[in-house]
């Protein structure tokens, strides 16, 4: 079969940014690669849409997070907590807004309805996209007036008890210095207790939509796999991985190492091609009504040697060894700190040293691909239901190969669960 022409196209959705960044090409925001006659690998091709059945989240469900949040702020002595349009909006208040040097956001307080906050001209587009349900109230502000003074007088409206404000964490300087400067004799602190204090926490509901995103990427990596091939570049693979997400009716995408590159657990800028007896690292994902799945396939381009499958196996032992030490109650570090135990009685390490794992196990995900909480030494938080997380201990070593692979857990009140099948050996990447 002949090598086809490729060309780049802008690309729409999540997978566009990963394969610019991953891909090795010269490729620019927004790009991708595809082939240049518009035909499809057949495993590709053949793909249908997996959208059906989809339940997007309820309003009872974000009315409840606000009330939760609420609570939270009762408890940690807060009046309320401001957020730019970021992640945190979406998950509230199911709006997003981008940000720029001109201050939007919402306020919630402690007691009360929602109300946002933003520049006069972008009222009537603001209001296009609110969601009433959690209140109606838009504050403007004028170019030559405070916006921060408009979040300050929110506050006070609602009622003052601690005299404190909460910001979002990824509230930018600039607007909680305002806002600090504005409401003198408040107190501006950290609202992660609020906020990470909701969304560490997933409902069945949310478990089901990333329950979807890791089908999904299940199913485009099944298929795109399908199509690998010696010298075909990483670039190629990526896009067909992208193409097959497209197929399924999602957006997504997918980073591609092969060989030495492996090692290094983001991968390398420089290009490289698939070559028979090759390592090859797949690592990324989709993400369903924003609910982010993140899976790394790790296999062998044609028949593997007795090294790789060594390593590869310890790999999977170690991903097994953290599933395994997973128990409700148990603080976090006790995952982390099992997988050091394995990667020294295997010889590897100590600690993040090379060769060995050089970062934590595993990370929180949710709406964003990596949130809060992590399986990383020191962190005392017990593990609970809801709570999600990858499970992705890897293998590097500098200047041969490296080996991930990485499916991600919930819990629920039974413990843990993982949402995808453990790959069952290097050249059977699926289970």
């Amino acid at each position: 079969m002949k090598r086809r022409d490729f060309v780049k196209t802008a690309a729409l959705g999540g997978g566009a940014m990963a394969l610019a960044s991953c891909a090795g090409e010269s490729l620019k925001p927004g790009e991708q690669v595809v082939p240049a006659d518009g035909g499809l690998h057949p495993a590709i091709a053949a793909l249908k849409p997996m959208r059906d059945g989809i339940v997007p989240i309820s309003v009872e469900e974000r009315k409840a997070r606000i009330a939760k949040a609420q609570k939270l702020m009762s408890e940690q002595k807060i009046d309320a907590i401001f957020m730019e349009g970021t992640t945190s909006m979406f998950y509230f208040v199911d709006m997003r807004w981008g940000q720029s040097e001109r201050t939007f956001g919402v306020v919630i307080p402690a007691k009360g309805e929602v109300a946002y906050v933003s520049p006069r001209f972008e009222v009537d587009r603001a209001m296009e996209l609110l969601k009433t349900d959690y209140g109606a109230e838009v504050r403007a502000w004028e170019e030559h007036e405070s916006p921060y003074a408009v979040i300050a007088g929110i506050v006070k409206d609602r009622g003052v008890t601690h005299h404190r404000i909460g910001m979002e964490e990824r509230v930018r300087f600039f607007i909680a210095d305002g806002v600090r400067k504005a409401a003198p004799g408040f107190e501006i602190v950290d609202a992660t207790p609020v906020t990470a204090g909701c969304r560490i926490y997933k409902s069945k509901a949310e478990i089901a939509l990333m329950q979807r995103a890791n089908d999904v990427t299940i199913a485009a990596y099944r298929a795109a796999f399908q199509t690998m091939k010696a010298g075909m570049t990483q670039g190629e693979l990526s896009a067909n991985i992208a193409a097959a997400f497209t197929a399924l009716g999602f957006s997504g995408g997918a980073s591609v190492q092969v060989g030495k590159w492996s090692a290094l657990p983001h991968g390398s800028i420089t290009p490289q091609k698939l070559e028979e007896g090759q390592i090859v690292m797949v690592d990324g994902g989709t993400s369903c009504e924003g609910y982010a799945s993140d899976i790394t396939r790790t296999t062998v381009l044609g028949k593997p040697t007795q090294r790789q499958i060594d390593v590869w196996n310890q790999e999977k032992e170690l991903q097994s060894m953290a599933f395994a030490a997973m128990k409700l109650g148990d603080p976090c570090e006790n995952v982390d700190n099992v997988v050091r135990a394995g990667l020294v009685k295997f010889g590897y390490g100590p600690a993040y040293k090379l060769p060995g794992t050089p970062h934590r196990t595993g990370h929180g995900i949710g709406l964003e691909g990596h949130e809060w909480t992590n399986f990383t030494k020191g962190n005392m938080t017990p593990m609970a239901p809801g709570m999600c997380f990858s499970d992705e201990p890897t293998i590097s070593i500098p200047g041969e190969f490296g080996i991930r692979l990485e499916d991600c857990v919930y819990f629920d009140e039974s413990g843990p669960h993982f949402f995808t099948k453990q790959s069952p050996a290097i050249d059977q990447p699926f289970g």
